[in-house]
């Protein structure tokens, strides 16, 4: 099992939904994050005075999915969520070795 967390932008969350529901992922966990990568934040104007935001407000995905289903949701992450330009956000990957369905005692890909 895999553990795919990606960053992105908050108004791409509907297309990655969509996108993830489709290709049979029906759960995740989505945090409201703020941070900032190479794009070190941006400025804004307000009532005429420059502000500097340090930290953008991202989304945070969060999937486990059995390894057969890796690299379909990777690609339906990266098709929906790229706009091209920097902010994009980022994709971890990471091993997961056991999962536990807390309602079922199921464990492994079946709890998921």
């Amino acid at each position: 099992m895999k553990k795919i967390e990606a960053i992105i932008r908050p108004f791409k969350l509907d297309e990655v939904k969509e996108a993830l529901l489709e290709i049979g992922v029906h759960g995740m966990t989505i945090t409201e994050v703020r941070g900032y990568g190479r794009q070190k934040g941006h400025k804004e104007t307000y009532r005429g005075s420059e502000y500097q935001i340090e930290f953008v407000p991202k989304l945070k995905i969060e999937i486990v999915v059995d390894d057969s289903l890796l690299e379909k949701v990777v690609d339906a992450i990266l098709n929906t969520a790229k706009t091209g330009q920097v902010g994009d956000g980022k994709i971890f990957i990471s091993d997961i070795t056991d999962a536990i369905r807390i309602r079922t005692d199921e464990s492994g890909p079946d709890a998921l």
